[in-house]
């Protein structure tokens, strides 16, 4: 055992040497924080990352001049046996490690969690393949026999290699222990990959896919022209190839995800898609705009050309995202220091940038409760100054808290971008709306005939009405007269009076309520004649119809002078229900009820604006019927609960800032609903008119005849036409007939008979007989015409 002497007698030198380095160095470094005292609290945490990062550079670097190359000199020595003597024969690999965790804090300092995973996955296999290499060598020991020695050690898996193999290998034979530690760095493949087991499959899967089944990448344009819809065959295309299970009518800007895909696709953030629009340029020219149209375009006349749509560079640009400014800065150390304050192990872990508002995730520690946080609402907003704050708990798909503070300096989200962005350009769909950007900067719009009603509400000055705008300015963009037709219900007389004129509305704007409430009725006509035209063809849903008119499958019945058209979608819209409710509420509530309820397979979808969400506004029924809210800013937390049968609403800043639940969503999405200027509505709606005069249906608001009743009659005119039939059928007029025939009391039977009395029908009563009937059976028709006013 003398020989253990030497060896011991150097380690011991080397960790007396080490530890002393370390003292030396901790002793400075401390002294001098605590020399620049409390002012380097106030550091930028971006700087201190950047720090951190600069700092394993380094030391990666001197590593490397160390270990990778002949030593000379004392320190270079015992750092480059320290080094073999430690990590053995994978001692070369130290510094490229070093190397990439320098890499990750320098060039993603957002992702620390991230980082964290991956020093402790390149940990394992490390350690893993340490420990099967040290095997591999027969397992040498650090002193021992003639095949041991410090030597050997350091030319197999080093000391971490000997202490990770030696106790199974006295125990186990190899063909054991290096699938042991095969699982060991399996483990660490894993972390890096953050791959849980049970989707290991499913990861070879896409492994797969991706090296044997990729296509090449198109051309920059071609996709534009490959939607492009030309010719009679374009023109066939069938819209219900689009519908696939677990569809949502919401669309977020990103990539492709299955069909069966959650409610909000994740997608690209403004600074992706920025980098992925500069790339589009650089192989060739990118396209100005969406290839026009032109060809597919049905003629709308003889007259008439094809109907060319609007330019999308017509729709001025957004200001530019911030990807992060000063001031959010500001909020983390904010944030920061009220968790510290009350002593709650959670951290900041990072925020997403939007442009209205930022998402700040706070990441709690292991047995930490939710309700910790989220009572600390009122000191939040102390602390960052700031009174609209919204918490999430949890923000939806991940498990962090969101707190959603307003930015000191706001983006503008414009039209012209969310409808010129990917998401919007991959569907040509004529019902696709833009409606703006969420938290994250990713894009969204929806499917109206998804929707298929969509109900709008929120204050004076929230941005309804600019909401309202976007969505005709959407579809007078995308859409042709033959695809959607439009009616608009404008009780201000001022909001949407610029659009008049567009060969899109099937009649003049609606200003006068009552004449709104007769075209609600004939809308109600409409979607019963598509029925009726669906049920006798044996089609389900309108698109199913036009695709098999356009295909020239379906015939009128022999005899028929009937000729099959496709039917466009028709949307309506009402800018402000409480003035229609005031004036007609039970037969606009009958009219949108019987609409929402029906309309949806005959291709007629409604949108509802109003200022005043109340209940007896907004009612019950109507809310039953309408699935899709957009709710901006309110000023009550009951308002919020009218639209969204949530709070939320009432925490919203305004100017365009709104609370989006689609259809079969349990969580709203805040978005920043893009704007369009007045100037730019002028330019499309005169490009809209120079293409094509509108043709307006005089039935739609013309008034139905109305039967001149008495008001004597009031609402009994039913019960007084079957008391009518009754006495003049069975020539017997008497009270206590109609008693039992009408199932009515005295008083109701008495009434009847007073009034058939007024109109000559029966005689003055006679005591207790029956009353002479004065009108004959063969009179009975005209009677009942006269009694109904005809």
């Amino acid at each position: 055992m003398t020989h253990q002497d030497p060896i011991s007698w150097v380690f011991t030198m080397i960790g007396k040497l080490v530890v002393g380095l370390w003292m030396l160095l901790a002793n400075g470094i401390g002294g001098a924080a605590r020399a620049l005292g409390s002012s380097a609290r106030d550091l930028d945490p971006a700087h201190r990352r950047d720090g951190v990062g600069l700092a394993v550079l380094a030391g990666a670097i001197v590593l490397a001049a160390m270990t990778w190359r002949e030593s000379a000199g004392t320190v270079p020595d015992v750092v480059n046996t320290v080094v073999k003597s430690v990590f053995g024969s994978l001692a070369w690999a130290l510094p490229l490690l070093l190397g990439l965790l320098a890499w990750r804090f320098l060039r993603h300092p957002d992702q620390n969690a991230d980082t964290g995973r991956m020093v402790i996955g390149w940990s394992a296999l490390l350690i893993g393949v340490l420990g099967i290499v040290h095997v591999a060598n027969g397992v040498p020991y650090p002193s021992g026999t003639e095949n041991d020695g410090m030597d050997k050690v350091s030319g197999a898996g080093g000391i971490i290699g000997f202490i990770v193999s030696a106790p199974p290998a006295s125990i186990l034979p190899a063909f054991i222990t290096i699938p042991l530690l095969l699982l060991l760095s399996g483990f660490g493949v894993l972390v890096i990959t953050a791959t849980p087991v049970h989707r290991i499959p499913e990861r070879l899967a896409e492994l797969k896919h991706m090296l044997f089944t990729r296509q090449a990448p198109a051309r920059p344009g071609e996709p534009a022209k490959k939607r492009a819809r030309t010719g009679k065959k374009s023109a066939e295309r069938d819209v219900t190839d689009s519908v696939k299970p677990y569809d949502t009518p919401v669309l977020a800007d990103g990539e492709k995800r299955a069909d069966h895909s959650p409610e909000i696709v994740p997608g690209l953030t403004d600074e992706e898609e920025a980098a992925s629009a500069e790339r589009r340029k650089q192989p060739e020219p990118p396209q100005p705009s969406p290839a026009p149209r032109k060809v597919e375009q049905l003629v709308l006349s003889p007259q008439a050309g094809p109907y060319v749509l609007p330019d999308l560079l017509t729709l001025k640009q957004g200001s530019a995202p911030k990807p992060q400014t000063k001031a959010n800065t500001v909020v983390v150390n904010a944030l920061t220091s009220v968790l510290e304050q009350f002593t709650i192990d959670a951290q900041v872990m990072g925020f997403t940038r939007g442009p209205t508002v930022t998402r700040y995730e706070i990441e709690l520690g292991p047995a930490v409760k939710v309700e910790k946080v989220t009572a600390l609402t009122k000191n939040i907003a102390y602390a960052v100054k700031s009174a609209d704050v919204r918490i999430l708990s949890p923000i939806p798909g991940k498990s962090a808290i969101g707190v959603e503070i307003p930015n000191a300096d706001k983006d503008l989200v414009s039209l012209g971008d969310v409808l010129r962005s990917q998401v919007a350009q991959a569907d040509q769909h004529p019902m696709i709306v833009g409606l703006g950007k969420d938290v994250e900067g990713r894009t969204i719009v929806a499917n109206l005939a998804k929707m298929p009603h969509l109900l709008i509400a929120g204050a004076t000055g929230a941005g309804k009405s600019v909401c309202v705008n976007g969505l005709i300015t959407s579809i007078l963009m995308r859409a042709t007269p033959d695809e959607v037709r439009m009616v608009l219900v404008d009780p201000k007389r001022v909001e949407l009076s610029v659009y008049e004129g567009i060969p899109h509305l099937i009649t003049p704007i609606i200003t006068n309520p009552k004449k709104a409430a007769e075209a609600l009725e004939w809308v109600v006509g409409e979607m019963d004649r598509r029925y009726d035209d669906l049920a006798a063809s044996g089609f389900r849903h309108v698109d199913e119809f036009n695709k098999a008119v356009r295909a020239g499958k379906l015939q009128p019945p022999p005899g028929s002078e009937r000729v099959y058209q496709p039917y466009p979608y028709l949307l309506v819209i009402v800018d402000e229900l409480a003035d229609l409710m005031m004036v007609a509420p039970r037969d606009v509530e009958d009219s949108v009820v019987r609409i929402t309820q029906l309309a949806r397979a005959a291709g007629i979808h409604l949108v509802i604006a109003t200022q005043r969400p109340s209940v007896d506004v907004v009612t019950g029924l109507i809310k039953a019927n309408v699935p899709s809210r957009l709710a901006f800013a309110v000023s009550s937390l009951t308002d919020s609960r009218v639209i969204l049968d949530q709070p939320g609403a009432d925490k919203l800043v305004g100017q365009g800032d709104a609370l989006f639940l689609p259809m079969g969503a349990s969580k709203p999405i805040r978005i920043q609903n893009a704007f369009v200027g007045e100037k730019e509505i002028a330019e499309i709606v005169a490009h809209c008119k120079t293409q094509m005069q509108a043709e307006y249906r005089e039935d739609v608001s013309a008034a139905p005849v109305k039967r001149e009743i008495d008001e004597d009659i009031g609402d009994d005119l039913d019960l007084l036409l079957q008391a009518a039939e009754l006495i003049v059928t069975t020539q017997f007029g008497s009270t206590s007939m109609l008693q039992r025939k009408l199932r009515v009391g005295f008083a109701k039977a008495g009434r009847l008979m007073d009034l058939l009395e007024s109109r000559n029908v029966v005689g003055p009563s006679e005591g207790s007989k029956a009353r002479e009937v004065m009108v004959k059976p063969d009179d009975l028709p005209g009677l009942l015409a006269d009694l109904r006013g005809e």
